[in-house]
């Protein structure tokens, strides 16, 4: 995954796009369609990253990619406001998953990553889980459009040299 752009295959880039974008589009597609026709309005909560928030050096297409969906979910939300269909999207740094295993498996790079989340760990799963409940609540009522960093502080920096 961490390879500059000039080495990035076209495979690669498409396969990226093809799951963080277009199954995003495709999902809110027939969610809206489907919240449309029961009329109710509804919540939906699409999941980008940090990495939506910010670049990072060999991960182009999967900046790219969760950049478009915060820019996905900012249409949404405003193209389908006035129907009572609220569209947000959390950003999480490194969550403790078998993704994160596997991209930080290497020691020396696990610390460092480590060390650019401020509270001096990786997320759980199960409190991006929270995030996302109260954004589909009705506490949240008044959010719609709206990024929500859940990342242990990595967007705060400052970030040791690489």
């Amino acid at each position: 995954m961490w390879v500059p752009i000039v080495e990035q295959t076209e495979e690669d880039g498409d396969r990226t796009i093809d799951i963080n974008l277009k199954g995003t589009w495709l999902c809110l597609k027939y969610e809206i369609r489907q919240m449309l026709k029961q009329g109710e309005g509804g919540a939906i909560v699409n999941m980008s990253s940090v990495a939506g928030l910010m670049g990072s050096p060999g991960a182009a297409t999967y900046c790219a990619s969760k950049h478009g969906v915060i820019a996905l979910t900012k249409t949404a939300a405003l193209e389908y406001g006035k129907s009572g269909i609220r569209v947000n999207v959390v950003c999480p740094a490194v969550i403790e998953t078998a993704m994160g295993d596997r991209l930080f498996s290497e020691p020396a790079f696990n610390k460092f990553v480590l060390g650019l989340h401020t509270l001096g760990r990786f997320g759980k799963p199960e409190e991006i889980a929270e995030g996302v409940v109260w954004m589909c609540s009705d506490k949240a009522a008044f959010m719609t459009g709206q990024s929500l960093a859940l990342d242990g502080g990595f967007l705060a920096g400052p970030h040791p040299p690489a």
